[in-house]
């Protein structure tokens, strides 16, 4: 059984694939504590593989892209989940901090460090399809943080882009300066690309 916090059907907000519809399965729980994150992961229902993949369709209908995502998504799902959601048509994207290793089967792996890299959790993906950085400091260190968290070497392997992304503060003031101090630093570094979570300007989940 896995413990889902939420099923729901979107679209991408974020990186590489923003705009793109997909059903969004929220696994509960997560090994780091960011203090940016927004993430209830007290409640959750526990589902079989089974479960979710029929929720899944309900929920999205003709789509066929799964965005297994959290918290920390790696901590639950495993290759029997992977192949439920192969073996009725669809495609899968994760989204990791990179600190569990990576079941196989997955289609798209989107791999986010965070802070918490350097407080003791230990990076062990060797994969990446995206690397993105969620800024909340100085822009100045963004390329500093990449090679902290060793994906700095993924920029040459076929990596289809680090995506750099503003962190939503909760003072608009604050994420204006941020955005800003990203637009620069990508112009002024042309292997970021701009991520914004367009989500929240649309105004969906």
């Amino acid at each position: 059984m896995y413990r889902v916090n939420e099923i729901f059907y979107s679209l991408q907000g974020e990186g590489w694939w923003t705009g793109t519809p997909m059903v969004f399965v929220r696994l509960s729980g997560c090994n780091l504590r960011c203090p940016f994150c927004d993430t209830d992961f007290h409640s959750f229902t526990e589902m079989s593989a089974a479960q979710i993949v029929a929720e899944a369709r309900r929920a999205g209908g003709p789509c066929n892209i799964i965005c297994l995502t959290g918290g920390e998504p790696l901590l639950q799902a495993d290759k029997p989940l992977i192949d439920a959601f192969h073996q009725a048509g669809y495609r899968i994207h994760v989204e990791t901090n990179g600190t569990r290793e990576l079941p196989e089967g997955l289609d798209w792996v989107t791999v986010s460090p965070k802070d918490d890299f350097v407080s003791g959790a230990r990076y062990v993906a060797q994969h990446a399809d995206e690397v993105k950085l969620v800024f909340r400091e100085a822009v100045s260190e963004a390329d500093k943080a990449l090679r902290e968290h060793e994906v700095e070497r993924w920029r040459d392997q076929g990596v289809a882009g680090n995506s750099l992304q503003p962190c939503d503060t909760g003072d608009p003031v604050r994420n204006r300066a941020l955005l800003r101090e990203a637009v620069r630093y990508v112009q002024d570094h042309p292997w970021w690309r701009l991520s914004l979570q367009t989500h929240k300007f649309l105004n969906i989940r």
